[in-house]
């Protein structure tokens, strides 16, 4: 039996998708380093609940002595660390095999004793703040372990001012799935409710459209399809625009809500005060972005060049400007690439990426009801754990390079620092994972003649580069804006959201273009704007990524030494310090240049050989 997946407006003929059980065993991920089996599990999950029921006892002791304090945090520590392992593993299970049951109830046991212990911790933070800096230095002289924690200390306190009473803290805690409704409701409205419509792919058959095939059939060779699908699309967000527009809306409430309570000036402030991400950061990047506009105004008039149109339109933005090399990858020979590619980073990485490869820390291919897309996930006690769903082509090559990315950061900072600084900022993470894929292109382009495997390549960067850096950047501009009309008491009608998104959309990608009248309501569609100030940092990740895979490009071991260290880092300092570190000021505007100087310079090489 065999499916038909439809790409570029050719079919491509794939085996039939197994069940779970059904797939070998050395594609799968191995998960008993966590738990043995489910009854080990389900034990721990058992004695991580009882546990919650008296870690409230704690509270109220700590500014007794400094051991007492000692005592406390290490208690809660261990506590949320043995809950992260029950997490992990009930979502990894869950993942492999969505449609079962079992797995199911697991992860929602899990997701309710989460809230739980959030709220039974919700007194750890404000009574650290009470306690002070002057009275936690005169514990820390008095015990020395205590120094261990000078960081999180410090971390916790910069939170004094915004962290309200244990009572009121304990109360928005437990209103947290309240709070979550707008993005539920959008992501209940956009997998499961919406209908689209039907249009007809190259060979004139009618399919529905979907958001997967969407964005298939936008990169068909054909304008009349692509035509069709956007037009069609759009249709569908127009028809619910002023439910969705109501949900942003609220989500937008909710943001600066809590920003007010917590006593901040806007909801872009705690979101990056969170992270210990200075606002001008944000602005930099808005600003350095915009003076690059040009940039991206000569890559629209390069696409309409090499795609041979008299009139570019939005849906144009997505067509391949080269065709996909028919060459296989599989994920053996891909394995085999990204070792070598890798190489440049040193005989550790290396070892520790044929670690991932030979100790099934991955799971492979697709199976029915299998999660969708890919990730990289673990905790400090874990392995860090690859999600793919494996197709044979260049692209999952891509993926897994970066996967691994993430995965080697996770190792590197579990293996490096004790368990409370052993995860990372977020605003740190893509980094790694990024500077992946920029030495694997540095590594395909040195390692081939074939100028249509060049001129793919080259373009699929630029596409990235165009994708990650100008429209999330284009995002985040809208983001603040809505915030910002938000907490003025300005309405956030659909009408306005639309007229405003339409003009930035006209400044970003020029005149070279037809601003197609969908494109202003393009907003509605876009889960990232639940994600409260996200998505500036995949720009800015993007752009760091870049400035390190020059430099480690280059083979400069000073270099590479110091991007290991920032791997190694874990929270262990502030993320703009780590950074600096590993040789990017990302206050400064030069690692964006940088980025755009390689841009142009990759822009020129593709318009040479085409």
């Amino acid at each position: 039996m065999q499916s038909k997946n439809w790409k570029r407006g050719i079919i491509m003929t794939v085996k039939s998708i197994p069940n779970r059980d059904q797939v070998p065993e050395n594609l799968t991920w191995d998960l008993t380093p966590i738990f043995s089996d489910d009854q080990a599990f389900l034990a721990e999950l058992d004695s991580v609940k009882e546990a919650t029921k008296t870690i409230n006892q704690l509270s109220g002791i700590m500014s007794n002595s400094a051991d007492d304090l000692l005592n406390v945090v290490k208690k809660v520590l261990n506590l949320n660390r043995r809950y992260e392992n029950v997490y992990v593993y009930s979502h990894l299970s869950n993942d492999v095999d969505t449609s079962n049951n079992d797995a199911q109830a697991r992860m929602e046991q899990v997701e309710a004793l989460g809230t739980k212990l959030s709220e039974a911790t919700a007194w750890f933070d404000p009574e650290i703040i009470n306690l002070g800096k002057t009275k936690i230095d005169n514990f820390i002289s008095k015990q020395p372990k205590l120094s261990e924690y000078d960081r999180l200390f410090k971390m916790i306190l910069k939170d004094e001012g915004h962290v309200l009473s244990v009572e009121a803290e304990k109360l928005l805690s437990g209103a947290s799935n309240i709070f979550n409704a707008p993005e539920k409701i959008f992501s209940m409205m956009d997998s499961a409710d919406f209908v689209f419509p039907e249009v007809k792919d190259d060979q004139g058959n009618l399919v529905r459209l979907s958001n997967g095939l969407y964005s298939l059939l936008l990169q068909s060779t054909n304008q009349n399809t692509r035509k069709e699908a956007f037009r069609k699309f759009y249709t569908v967000f127009n028809q619910f625009k002023h439910t969705l527009a109501a949900t942003l809306s609220s989500e937008v409430a909710v943001n600066n809500y809590q920003a007010q309570t917590h006593h901040f000036n806007s909801a872009r402030e705690q979101a990056m005060h969170e992270n210990e991400i200075p606002e001008s950061v944000f602005d930099t990047l808005v600003k350095t972005v915009n003076d690059n506009l040009p940039l991206l105004h000569r890559y629209v008039s390069l696409r309409k060049k090499i795609l041979n149109l008299s009139e570019m339109h939005m849906y144009d933005m997505y067509v391949p400007l080269a065709k996909d090399p028919d060459v296989k990858y599989t994920f053996a020979e891909s394995k085999k690439i990204m070792l070598q590619a890798l190489q440049i980073m040193g005989p550790d990485y290396v070892k520790h990426v044929q670690e991932e490869l030979d100790n099934r820390w991955i799971d492979v291919v697709e199976n029915k009801g299998k999660r969708t897309g890919a990730y990289s996930s673990g905790v400090y006690d874990t392995n860090p754990y690859i999600l793919l769903n494996w197709q044979d082509n260049l692209d999952n090559l891509y993926t897994l390079i970066h996967e691994t990315g993430h995965s080697m950061h996770s190792f590197y900072s579990s293996h490096n620092q004790p368990y409370q600084y052993g995860n990372y900022s977020i605003f740190v993470a893509e980094i790694a994972s990024t500077t992946n894929e920029n030495i694997l292109t540095d590594y395909l382009l040195a390692n081939t003649n074939d100028s249509e495997m060049k001129k793919y390549i080259l373009s699929q960067y630029l596409e990235g580069f165009k994708g990650t850096i100008f429209r999330q950047t284009q995002f985040a501009e809208f983001e603040n804006w809505i915030h910002e009309q938000g907490r003025l008491g300005k309405s956030l009608t659909a009408d306005v959201m639309s007229k405003k998104y339409k003009e930035i959309n006209e400044k970003y990608y020029g005149d070279e273009i037809v601003s197609d009248p969908e494109i202003a309501i393009e907003w509605s569609r876009i889960p990232h704007f639940y994600y409260d100030f996200y998505v500036y940092q995949y720009a800015t990740g993007f752009g760091a990524a870049s400035t390190l895979a020059e430099k480690i490009s280059s083979g400069n071991q000073n270099s590479i030494d110091a991007y290991l260290n920032y791997l190694k880092s874990g929270s262990s300092d502030t993320p703009i310090n780590i950074m600096k570190r590993a040789g990017v000021d990302m206050t400064n505007s030069q690692y964006l240049e940088a980025a755009f100087a390689k841009f142009s310079q990759r822009m020129d090489e593709l318009e040479s050989l085409i």
